[in-house]
Formats: structure tokens, C-alpha cells, sequence
């Protein structure tokens, strides 16, 4: 038994994930190679190597010719008498195995059947890693900041680094070196010179599989993340829906005294997280989507995609947001063009009627506003 060799693959098994099967075929390509250097040609040789021992066999077939004056190849053919001495039961015509010693290579023959193995072990090593986490593309890890490459940050993600590109950072985040960070997966590409992985800051998948990890409801399936706006650094608004009318899907993504979702917007260094309940109802959702700005009314065209909203006048400037951005994360949210309004801009508009917002949860709110406002809603009335 070949005890060194045995460990030595075990090793390799064990810290670089290669199976010991192609560590095997790189050994028998690497004999082969080595007997076509020192020999010139390698077409008749064969390499055997017991799985279970590590021993392993090198040989030549030749052909048994009559007489030395006959063999016209010493690597395909073998005199009789030379082969008597390999076995006795040598006749001339037949194929006999002729063992190959190894330790007379000489050095470049060496050297090149090292090689060989070097090189297979390198290519298997990328592959794994490519296949590891290629199989995490998409999906969110946990790296350690190990340098700025310009304006670039390298992370180390355990086997690999992977590059975090100036567009894919957060604006005003600033890391320092060993510190871990989480990150999203955006790419994985297999290059000569290993895997290549490109990460994201600023995804909104980011922050989805961020509650994913963190809310045991939605990992299970009992809750469901419906829809996912962000602008990174600043505000994420998601939508959620329970499949269980038992469980309350915004209060299990924020978690008890909002332990859950604080420990999302620690890790995004502050962003805030509005969660909002899903509603199939388009003019919910977006009513939902505003949070968290108190809405009057909302017509919402399904078929245009598009919504008009009505707020009290001095809910106007919080619906719209800071440099219209909570209406806008609103619209990407629901998926819907959202035109604001205050109830003097839509009282001021001609034509204008409560009548056409669908405003049903709100009946005795709006009483009051019944019979005000006579005629039909005219197009462009709003500008």
C-alpha cells in the first residue's frame, strides 16, 4: 500500500473539495506524459492505479517478435528471449505487458508529469470554487473588507474575493479594513484566471434576503415579501402578506419592540424600512404604499396603471416625501403612475368628483364631502 500517496490525496480531498477519483485520472495522465517524454510516444501505454491501495502500474503492450533483428520499435516491439525473461509463457505474435519503472524517468519527465498534476489540481480548485458559489448567485453572504482597489472595495469571501464595484456601493458607507459586511451576489463568471464575483450593496434583493434570514415567517413561507422598492442608503419600502389570517405579516417582519427590522437597518447602516400590508386592491395598496401620510381618496386605473390620489392639505408635503421620494418608492412599490393632490388642489379642479375615488373604508369620513362637487372629472383637469 501506497500510504504517502494515500494521505496526500486525502488532504487535498479534504481542504481543496477534490474528489479523489479526478486526483487519480490526474496522476494517470501525468505517467502518461511522462512516458511520452522519455520515451517519445506513449500510444501503447496504460497506467492502472488500485482505488484502494494507491499502488499503482505502469506498463507497455508490445509485440513479441521472433528475434531482436525483427523489432524495428523497442517501444511497440520485444524480442522473444526478452520476453521470456517478463514471462515464460511469451510467444511470438502475441501482446505482452511490460512493466514501466517510473523512478528511471528522468528529471524533465519529472518534472512535466508534476506539472501536469499541479496544473489538473489548480483547474479543479477554481471549479469548485466557481461551482460553490455559483450556486450562491443571487443570495446574500457574509465577506470581510480586505482593501480599496481604487474606488473599488475588494471582499474576501472565505475561498475567493470578490469585487464590490463604486456603483454597487451605498453612497456615504465607508468600510475599514477586516470588517465584515454583508453582501449580494450579483454575478459569477468563470475565468482562466479563476471566478470572478461581482457583489451589490444597492440591490433590493439585498434587503429581501436580509428578512429572509432574520424573519422565521417568511422562511417558512407563512409571510410573503410581495414587493421590494429601495433606494439604497436612504428608504426601502416592502410589501407583505400573510398566507395566515392568524399571523400578522407587517408585525413579524418588524418583530417584537422591532428587534427584527432594526437588525436589518443596523446592517444597511441606517436606511429606514417602511413595511406595508399587500392588498390586491390596487387602491389599498397604494393607500398602504403612502404610509405614512393619511390619504382622502384614490382612483386607480388597472388597465392605464395609473392612480390619483387625494390627501389633506397638510399631508401633501409627506405623501410626496422628501424630493418626491416616498411617492416615488410608492409607484415603483405598487407598480402604479401615482398623481398627489390635496383636497384644495382637487376641490380647485374642474370637473372634479368624490364620486370617481374609490374611498369604501372611509363612507363616514367623507359624508361630508357628498353632493359638494357636481360634474364629471375632465382629462388634464389637473393641470
Amino acid at each position: 500500500m501506497n500510504k504517502e500517496l494515500m494521505e496526500a490525496l486525502d488532504i487535498l480531498e479534504r481542504e481543496k473539495e477534490i474528489s479523489k477519483e479526478t486526483l487519480f485520472e490526474a496522476i494517470e495522465n501525468s505517467l502518461l506524459t511522462a512516458c511520452k517524454n522519455h520515451f517519445g510516444k506513449a500510444d501503447n501505454i496504460k497506467v492502472e492505479i488500485n482505488r484502494e491501495t494507491c499502488d499503482f502500474l505502469v506498463y507497455a503492450e508490445k509485440e513479441v517478435v521472433e528475434t531482436a533483428e525483427e523489432v524495428e520499435d523497442d517501444c511497440l516491439q520485444i524480442c522473444l528471449a526478452d520476453a521470456k525473461a517478463v514471462s515464460k509463457r511469451a510467444k511470438v505474435g502475441t501482446i505482452l505487458k511490460v512493466e514501466i519503472k517510473s523512478k528511471e524517468f528522468g528529471r524533465i519527465a519529472t518534472q512535466n508529469a508534476k506539472n501536469v498534476i499541479l496544473q489538473k489540481i489548480r483547474e479543479e480548485e477554481r471549479s469548485v470554487i466557481y461551482n460553490q458559489y455559483y450556486e450562491k448567485e443571487k443570495d446574500v453572504v457574509t465577506g470581510v473588507v480586505q482593501r480599496y482597489v481604487g474606488k473599488n472595495i475588494s471582499i474576501n469571501l472565505g475561498k475567493v474575493d470578490a469585487l464590490l464595484t463604486e456603483n454597487e456601493q451605498v453612497k456615504g458607507e465607508v468600510f475599514r479594513p477586516t470588517e465584515r459586511i454583508k453582501v449580494y451576489i450579483l454575478e459569477v463568471k468563470n475565468t482562466p484566471k479563476g471566478p470572478r464575483i461581482n457583489v451589490s450593496r444597492t440591490h433590493p434583493e439585498l434587503v429581501k434576503r436580509l428578512f429572509e434570514a432574520e424573519v422565521t415567517e417568511i422562511k417558512d413561507g407563512t409571510v410573503e415579501i410581495m414587493s421590494i422598492a429601495r433606494e439604497a442608503g436612504s428608504r426601502t419600502k416592502i410589501a407583505v402578506w400573510s398566507n395566515n389570517p392568524n399571523v400578522d405579516a407587517v408585525g413579524a417582519c418588524v418583530g417584537l419592540n422591532g428587534a427584527r427590522v432594526n437588525s436589518i437597518v443596523e446592517e444597511l447602516r441606517g436606511e429606514k424600512i417602511d413595511i406595508v400590508n399587500w392588498d390586491e386592491n390596487p387602491g389599498i395598496l397604494i393607500q398602504n404604499a403612502l404610509s405614512p401620510a393619511k390619504i382622502v381618496a384614490v382612483f386607480a386605473d388597472p388597465d392605464e396603471k395609473t392612480a390619483k390620489v387625494v390627501v389633506p392639505d397638510y399631508q401633501l408635503s409627506l405623501a410626496i416625501g422628501k424630493e418626491g421620494q416616498n411617492a416615488r418608492l410608492a409607484a415603483r412599490l405598487t407598480g402604479y403612475k401615482i398623481d398627489i393632490k390635496s383636497e384644495t388642489q382637487a376641490k380647485d379642479a374642474p370637473g372634479f368628483r368624490y364620486e370617481d375615488y374609490e374611498y369604501e373604508e372611509y363612507d363616514e369620513e367623507y359624508e361630508e364631502y357628498e353632493g359638494e362637487y357636481e360634474g364629471e372629472y375632465e382629462e388634464g383637469a389637473d393641470e
